[in-house]
């Protein structure tokens, strides 16, 4: 059994990520800015889940919901950045505040819950911390930047901490979900009908969740196509943004 504390599971992902790794015996910290949905499941989980209200944007808020599942819980063995701000215009039709909130949120959200919970895993010489990635912040991707340039933030921030980090046995990994049909990605033109199901995404990542590796996938499939787009990443956001438009013509 371990103990994980996850910043945003109210719903989509990370609320199936949340609902699997409780049935899977664990732990569950959920820190969001809403927590209505979360605690439909406290009736059946009361002693192992705590949802608490939390903002990635704020670093009390961070800081005080980790200190209340170590209280409650112990050691936190995962911490998950879940939290997530999309939008979807042009780089032309965004303004700079819209790329600066969407940062907070997706990158320094994330930077906030790792220098909150590394005081703790450092002294207990173990933890895991995953950052939740995207496909397009390797690719790239049209009308989606803000969001884009964040994951691909992300994706050296884990680099560096777990090059900074293995000496205290801690360990970061990336979250590469598919296009999943959540509220987050319902302004991208795609039909829902060529998006994964966030219950089997969640449930997929949870069932994956102490993997080595560093890049940490729902589904083999999922894995094949992330590394490829690692190694072709402009070719594979050239070619989804021409098949997006084409079914938007369709």
């Amino acid at each position: 059994m371990a103990n994980v504390l996850v910043v945003g599971a109210n719903r989509g992902i990370g609320y199936y990520l949340a609902e699997r790794l409780l049935q899977l015996g664990n732990t569950v910290t959920v820190l969001d800015i809403q927590i209505q949905e979360i605690e439909k499941l406290k009736e059946k989980y009361q002693k192992v889940l705590l949802p608490i209200i939390a903002d990635a944007r704020s670093l009390s808020g961070i800081e005080n919901g980790v200190l209340q599942a170590v209280q409650n819980f112990g050691d936190i063995d995962i911490a998950i950045h879940n939290a997530c701000l999309c939008t979807f215009e042009s780089e032309r039709d965004t303004d700079l505040e819209i790329y600066q909130n969407v940062m907070d949120v997706n990158y320094f959200g994330a930077l906030r819950l790792a220098k909150t919970v590394l005081p703790y895993m450092q002294k207990a010489k173990k933890g895991r911390i995953i950052f939740t990635s995207s496909g397009v912040g390797v690719t790239g991707f049209a009308d989606i930047s803000p969001y884009a340039a964040s994951k691909g933030a992300i994706e050296a921030l884990a680099k560096c901490l777990q090059i900074e980090n293995e000496e205290y046995g801690i360990s970061f990994h990336l979250f590469h979900p598919p296009l999943t049909d959540t509220k987050s990605a319902s302004g991208i033109s795609v039909p829902k009908e060529f998006m994964a199901k966030a219950k089997e995404v969640g449930y997929g990542l949870a069932d994956r969740i102490w993997l080595k590796r560093f890049v940490i996938c729902h589904s083999a499939i999922q894995t094949v196509q992330m590394k490829f787009s690692y190694r072709h990443p402009l070719f594979i956001g050239k070619m989804m943004t021409k098949a997006a438009k084409r079914v938007n013509c369709d």
